[in-house]
């Protein structure tokens, strides 16, 4: 295949409103490849890329286009065989640099084969030219087709001459004036077929003219299908990076699977945990309201042991009091054994006196 992508890379592909001619309308939902593609054939550069099987950008380098960047990631050049303008908004600057790159080095590469080219035109059409002089100084007319009347009545004179002379052919006057009315027949016939050439000729130029026509039409035609060609030949090189791009995007899908797993593997424990969780406020909950419940026990305990203490200290001075009562009634009862000693000592002395 003579057209090979020769730089591949990744963007936005947008186009220039044609309506507003201001607003920039996306023609890929997401980043899609845009490569350079080579024409050795014909010695072409392009820009291609495909959204699925739809080309939204083909676009033919040419010399006078300019590739402008409008900021740090993103860039845009005009296509005035497109009637477009094309913008791409890439991942980093540094690919949008090396874009502008390729595009400027292939811009370059056009020019001198354009040049080339030229030079190889000029060179091949001066020799033809040469040779073609001496037919292009006679064109074709309907003179030149059936003679004119001065080249044709020369031939009428020609033949006319031996009724000139007398002496050399007996004819008759009479069969001189027949001959004389055939060739003014066979003249006015001549005359007759060369209006109905002159006719002809302008109806061939009509023709000449429908037939450009169809040609610009046909030329048309085939440089749409050309383009198709072109696009289908793009889709068939592009088979093996599309191929390439699935495999990563497989790859991708598994490594994706895996770590959905690992996730779904998370995402359990982090339930049971909650669970445990869920189970711990339960108990926490239940031993917060036990607790509540002990220190409102408590606080009635407290009460209780308040009201026990005030109640023992209330008897612990009840029972100092009755010991004091007892104290002070032991020292009245010693003092009165006391004193009944002293009388049972004096009755006794007494007695013995008696």
């Amino acid at each position: 295949m003579g057209e090979q992508p020769i730089f591949s890379t990744r963007a936005h592909v947008f186009q220039i409103d044609p309506n507003t001619k201001k607003n920039w309308v996306p023609t890929s939902k997401h980043a899609v490849t845009v490569s350079y593609f080579y024409d050795s054939t014909r010695n072409v550069y392009r820009i291609i890329s495909l959204d699925g099987s739809k080309a939204i950008i083909n676009s033919t380098i040419t010399p006078n286009m300019t590739f402008t960047k409008t900021s740090q990631k993103f860039g845009q050049w005009a296509d005035s065989r497109a009637n477009t303008v094309y913008g791409l908004g890439f991942s980093s600057e540094h690919h949008l640099s090396k874009f502008a790159e390729k595009f400027q080095e292939f811009k370059e590469a056009a020019r001198l084969a354009k040049e080339k080219s030229q030079e190889k035109m000029e060179l091949t059409s001066t020799p033809s030219q040469e040779s073609a002089g001496g037919d292009l100084q006679s064109p074709l007319t309907p003179e030149s087709i059936n003679g004119t009347d001065e080249e044709r009545t020369p031939d009428v004179t020609q033949n006319s001459e031996p009724r000139a002379e007398p002496a050399q052919n007996a004819l008759p006057f009479s069969h001189s004036s027949a001959i004389s009315k055939h060739w003014e027949a066979e003249l006015a016939t001549l005359k007759g077929n060369n209006a109905k050439l002159t006719a002809a000729l302008l109806e061939s130029t009509a023709n000449v003219k429908q037939w450009k026509q169809q040609l610009a039409a046909y030329q048309e035609e085939a440089e749409r299908l050309h383009k198709r060609v072109t696009e289908l030949e793009c889709v068939s090189s592009q088979a093996n990076a599309v191929h390439t791009h699935k495999t990563e995007l497989n790859q991708t899908i598994q490594e994706l699977e895996e770590t959905l797993k690992v996730k779904e593997e998370e995402i359990e424990r982090l339930k049971q945990e909650i669970d445990n969780a869920r189970e711990l406020q339960e108990q926490r909950d239940s031993l917060t309201q036990k607790l509540q419940e002990v220190e409102i026990r408590n606080k009635d305990l407290e009460g209780q042991l308040s009201d026990l203490e005030q109640r023992l200290e209330k008897s612990q001075n009840e029972q100092e009091a009755f010991r004091n009562n007892l104290k002070t009634l032991l020292e009245i009862l010693d003092g009165k054994i006391f004193e009944l000693t002293e009388l049972r000592d004096n009755l006794a002395k007494l007695l013995e006196c008696s």
